[in-house]
């Protein structure tokens, strides 16, 4: 059992007991937190001039914290959702470390009482029917990695996987008889099966022939058959989109990634009149409010509102301005 003043123990036993053993966190989540340490060692080491092994868990109060959370703004350029992401993978360890080591518990509620950084949250991006279809005719069907990378943006835009999701896929995950769908392990370690449109399921069912079918094989392989990785879809997918640029110059104004492709596929099915709770399960979100950002996005449905709205009936009059010192409380 590691001591409070073993920092590295306690660490260790934070990722290979709590977050693996116990609550059989996804590779993602794992990974998420483990890059937060090494950035919070690496600045940890710097700052206080001790290696990461000799750090205490006393080191790392609430205010070095901030300081911290503040470099990766400054320093990095992170923005404030990448902050709070940070702040939630420490909050965490020190949930775990309430439990290992109570005679910091002074500590350790000052670390867990840090808030979130607020901020605005911009619309989704996603791209409408157009630019779907330009993006698709812009992957050269002649080679290999063209009908790969056609086969995963297609799957991509209709099924709106995440991009852990869908790097992840395999044969085995894939059924094309009755009932067309592809089966995934998303956040929280929930499985879910979502349908494929049989456009969708032809091109796969075409791309798996040429591979061969092997339960095992990954869907969409790099070229040595491994698991391809999230950086190389987003290079094949800024690729694409630069190709279909000549053809669709809206994609000048767009900055695309392989989670706009998730969004494009949000929207399909909203402006198909899919109920917003159908969303959420089809996108595997948790809550029905992480989806109510497509209502806020989706231009078309408030036109549509606006088209059968009753127009003010104002009249015509000269402007009184009101008391000056409520217009001042009112524009505070």
């Amino acid at each position: 059992m590691p001591t409070v003043a073993d920092l590295p123990a306690l660490l260790e036993a934070f990722f290979t007991q709590r977050l693996i053993a116990q609550r059989r966190a996804s590779p993602h989540t794992v990974a998420s937190y483990r890059d937060t340490f090494r950035l919070l060692l690496q600045f940890a080491a710097v700052r206080l001039k001790r290696p990461p092994s000799k750090l205490t868990l006393g080191d790392l109060s609430a205010p070095f914290l901030s300081e911290f959370l503040d470099d990766l703004e400054s320093g990095r350029g992170n923005k404030a959702r990448s902050r709070n992401l940070r702040l939630t993978a420490i909050r965490s360890f020190f949930r775990y470390a309430a439990l290992e080591a109570p005679q910091h518990s002074s500590l350790i509620q000052r670390v867990l009482s840090m808030p979130q950084k607020r901020y605005t949250p911009r619309q989704v991006g996603f791209l409408d029917r157009t630019e779907i279809e330009a993006l698709l005719l812009a992957v050269d069907p002649s080679t290999w990695g063209g009908r790969r990378d056609r086969a995963l943006l297609l799957t991509a835009m209709q099924t709106g996987l995440r991009l852990s999701e869908l790097t992840g896929l395999r044969h085995q995950d894939v059924s094309l008889g009755v009932g067309a769908h592809v089966r995934c392990l998303g956040k929280g370690r929930r499985e879910r099966d979502t349908p494929l449109t049989r456009s969708t399921a032809k091109v796969l069912s075409a791309w798996i022939k040429e591979q061969g079918r092997s339960e095992a094989k990954f869907l969409f392989p790099n070229r040595s058959g491994g698991q391809i990785s999230s950086d190389a879809v987003q290079d094949l997918v800024r690729k694409h989109v630069a190709a279909a640029q000549k053809r669709c110059p809206s994609f000048a104004r767009k900055r695309v990634s392989p989670h706009v492709l998730r969004h494009s596929a949000a929207m399909e099915l909203m402006q198909a009149g899919v109920d917003l709770s159908m969303i959420a399960l089809w996108l595997g979100h948790s809550s029905i409010e992480t989806t109510q950002m497509y209502l806020d996005a989706n231009l078309a449905l408030k036109e549509e509102i606006l088209a059968k709205a009753k127009p003010i009936d104002a009249k015509p009059g000269r402007f009184n301005p009101g008391d000056r010192l409520l217009n001042f409380l009112k524009n505070l």
